[in-house]
């Protein structure tokens, strides 16, 4: 919970409301990509095999942001971690098969689905548990650990659960990932100490740079299925809001079973709702088909505002708590 003082503190209301913005601002963009990607199909098109090279770069980002000591916070309290990483990786892809079965998707569209949920945490997600009022430390190191654990587990998984609904190169894959996800991350992490005051004057503008890198990859995904996506679109949103949905949810209890305080839980169920959607619609554009990597772009779009909204319900709760707090205090001063 935040105290009055930090309610009242200008630097802490100045980085909430551009937290907000961000949140608010990235899926604007990012539908202002897919719009451009629909309208402008045919020359949008032509870019196609830019899709590695953005996502490279956007994943070079995300390592800029990142320093040893967030790997560090693995051995001082490795149960949470370990708990949000298994989580990611076990209940969104199971979360994806059960969409997919429950709605009766087609095949490309599933196997779509399954990829998505077989993605590593999202990029935005350590700014939605800021707003959250979760514990960003947590959040951080979650969304690294399940992002260098992802040439392995990501294609694994989802040769194994989508492998039923097209034939999948799982080991070109991981290959791929480990090119446009591992290296990128790892090159990141390494400037930032070599460069570190330069890095640190460019963080502000990072989220910026990736969040233009997703739209521009999500223009040339929808650019591939645009005839399809009047047919197919509100089907792929009613599964991705279902699977993102659940996946707060699941989440949440997940790290309330296993006794984590309110801060950690909302920081798991950021970490295990929002994926890395990005990557879900270029390696589904790669590997399976344009159709395919229609809801890893509407993910995009769509979790940084459940994620705005699930932060602001938290922080209602938190106001209404506060607000229960001062009526107790004061009745008990009244009686006594």
């Amino acid at each position: 919970m935040t105290s009055p003082a930090r309610q009242r503190d200008p630097a802490a209301a100045t980085a909430d409301r551009a937290a907000y913005v961000a949140v608010l601002v990235f899926p604007v963009l990012v539908l202002a990509g897919g719009a451009a990607g629909y309208f402008f199909a045919p020359t949008v098109q032509q870019a196609s095999g830019w899709t590695n090279t953005l996502l490279g770069l956007v994943m070079f980002g995300m390592g800029l942001t990142l320093r040893p000591l967030d790997f560090a916070l693995v051995v001082k309290r490795p149960v949470p971690i370990l708990v949000g990483v298994a989580a990611q990786y076990m209940v969104m892809p199971l979360l994806a098969l059960f969409v997919c079965w429950m709605l009766q998707l087609p095949p490309e569209i599933a196997a779509g689905v399954i990829l998505v949920g077989c993605a590593p945490g999202g990029t935005s997600s350590n700014v939605v548990s800021f707003l959250a009022r979760g514990d960003v430390a947590v959040s951080v190191t979650m969304t690294s650990i399940s992002t260098l654990l992802a040439p392995l587990l990501t294609p694994l998984l989802t040769l194994w659960l989508a492998g039923q609904y097209m034939p999948l190169d799982g080991g070109s894959m991981a290959m791929s990932i480990v090119m446009i996800v591992l290296i990128p991350v790892v090159a990141g992490i390494v400037v930032r100490l070599v460069l570190s005051g330069l890095v640190e004057r460019l963080l502000p503008v990072l989220p910026w740079l990736s969040v233009l890198g997703i739209a521009a990859i999500v223009a040339i995904v929808v650019s591939g299925s645009a005839d399809k996506i009047i047919q197919a679109g509100l089907l792929v949103l009613l599964a991705v809001a279902i699977h993102n949905m659940l996946g707060y949810t699941l989440g949440y209890l997940i790290g309330l079973f296993t006794g984590q305080p309110a801060s950690v839980r909302r920081a798991t169920a950021v970490e295990v709702g929002m994926q890395n959607s990005g990557l879900a619609a270029g390696l589904a554009a790669q590997y399976m088909s344009p159709l395919a990597a229609l809801p890893g772009a509407v993910f995009s779009v769509w979790h940084n505002l459940s994620g705005a909204v699930f932060a602001l319900l938290c922080r209602r709760a938190d106001t209404r708590a506060a607000a229960r707090s001062v009526s107790t205090d004061d009745d008990a001063r009244a009686g006594s």
